[in-house]
């Protein structure tokens, strides 16, 4: 049975090659971008559905939510792919810090707002984390969108530990309901990921030489690719966050269920949802 596979951030980079590779098997693929013209080309290239939404404005986020809804009766796999690293703090138009509301804030409230079509399905929802998540977070549960102390890497560290930790209470919260939830870090990809960024992310990923020495878009998408086709419980374990196709270990905060609890509810809090 053809599946239908909802991608975030697909307009390019891993998304975009993650499309493409579960196309060629035959899946049902949805582009979501944030570039219309980008988004256009590749779901045309692929013969495939798009949607636009900027996930740094939330009414676009949930007028995307309603068009799914109104198109697919089934959602077969939802992959929260989109993100980015940004350089200054700086606030969206719903007032929230830009990391933490693209990363994360954006991709809970798609979840969400997607929730009883996707426990109807059986599906699979896939985080775009990242090694970061250990690497590189402060996180303060009483400080998430950096108001105290903020720097670029932080709060991107702190956005993807998020996912990892909103992937283990959708786990807990909607696992016995059929939802199955995971993360993976899909390696440091060859992409323009932090061209929007400054210091160190933008030297990581600026040059010729560092994107030489980097996992191309095809490698990291295939590994998405992975977790989508695969059977949860079977392929994968859900809650779990894996790299390289392997479960791996990510910062000791995602084990702990009373900051994923936190997390959700003051998430739900941000973006008008009940908990």
């Amino acid at each position: 049975m053809t599946r239908t596979i909802v991608i975030t951030g697909a307009s390019d980079g891993i998304g975009a090659a993650a499309a493409k590779q579960l196309t060629q098997v035959g899946e049902e693929v949805v582009v979501v971008g944030r570039n219309p013209d980008k988004t256009a080309r590749v779901a045309r290239s692929l013969g495939v559905d798009s949607f636009v939404a900027d996930f740094s404005d939330l009414a676009q986020v949930r007028e995307l939510a309603a068009s799914l809804l109104e198109k697919y009766p089934r959602i077969d796999v939802l992959a929260n792919n989109a993100g980015g690293v940004f350089g200054e703090r700086t606030l969206t138009k719903d007032g929230y810090e830009t990391t933490f509301q693209v990363n994360h804030l954006a991709p809970f409230l798609l979840t969400n707002l997607l929730r009883e079509r996707l426990i109807e399905s059986d599906a699979s929802v896939i985080q775009t984390s990242s090694a970061a998540a250990k690497l590189f977070p402060r996180f303060d549960i009483d400080d998430l969108q950096g108001e105290r102390r903020y720097s670029s890497t932080a709060a991107y560290g702190n956005a993807k530990l998020a996912n990892v930790l909103f992937t283990k209470e959708l786990n807990r919260r909607f696992g016995d309901q059929g939802v199955s939830a995971v993360a993976f870090h899909p390696g440091v990809i060859a992409s323009n990921f932090g061209s929007s960024s400054d210091g160190p992310w933008k030297f990581l990923y600026g040059g010729p030489l560092a994107k030489s020495l980097m996992t191309s878009t095809a490698v990291g998408g295939a590994r998405l690719t992975w977790l989508a086709l695969g059977k949860p419980g079977v392929d994968w374990t859900p809650g779990g966050f894996y790299s390289n196709n392997k479960p791996a270990t990510t910062s000791r905060i995602a084990d702990d269920p009373l900051v994923a609890r936190q997390l959700w509810e003051r998430s739900a809090v941000l973006v008008g949802l009940d908990d």
